[in-house]
């Protein structure tokens, strides 16, 4: 009897599955489609219908891991005023970027191709984290706290500010209390301007 056809997900999940496991052993420039297609027992063909390229491949295992991450943290639900909720927020996402660095190594390979060639996990990645910031902003705004004419730009700005806390290439060669005292110094920047009363 014939096998049962695979659903194409199931196949493509596989293939994500087996990637993400020979990128963290070998890193993605040792890593080759050949060798995917070989751990599953398919030809590389097959893994190419899938995904058109290692870089294709690169993206969406960036994209997932990058859709867990930022899932994990919930602004709204964070029991504290947005002043402090901002500093928390931002805290945990260092602490999980820094994280990621540490335990695999080939994630910081994966952001640097990430950014190199504009894939779309990395414009996934900006969209989520401004998103993160409007819904803090937009808290700080309903509960009296801050001030903002239009919480979608600012959140932009926002975002922008974090980068040299939250993007793993300025994370990767700095210590932990140069990193804490520049995340206080830029929360602190940042709550100051949203509870100015001059704020636009």
């Amino acid at each position: 009897m014939r096998k049962p056809r695979r659903k194409a997900e199931e196949t493509r999940e596989d293939i994500l599955r087996i990637a993400d496991a020979l990128f963290r052993e070998k890193g993605i420039a040792k890593s080759s489609i050949a060798d995917i297609a070989q751990e599953l027992g398919m030809s590389p063909a097959n893994v190419f219908k899938h995904f058109h390229s290692k870089t294709a491949l690169v993206d969406a295992i960036c994209d997932r891991h990058i859709t867990h991450m930022i899932g994990r943290f919930d602004t709204v639900d964070t029991p504290a005023p947005a002043p402090d909720k901002l500093g928390i927020v931002v805290r945990r996402l260092m602490q999980a970027h820094l994280q990621d660095i540490s335990e695999n190594p080939f994630f910081l390979e994966m952001i640097f191709l990430v950014a190199k060639t504009e894939l779309e996990s990395g414009f996934h990645y900006r969209h989520l984290i401004e998103e993160l910031f409007f819904n803090l902003i937009k808290d700080g705004v309903e509960t009296g706290v801050y001030r903002c004419a239009d919480c979608r730009v600012v959140s932009r700005h926002v975002a922008a500010s974090f980068a040299s806390v939250l993007h793993p290439v300025f994370l990767a060669h700095e210590t932990q209390a140069e990193l804490d005292e520049r995340l206080n110094g830029i929360v602190a920047l940042i709550n100051a301007a949203l509870q100015s009363p001059l704020a636009k």
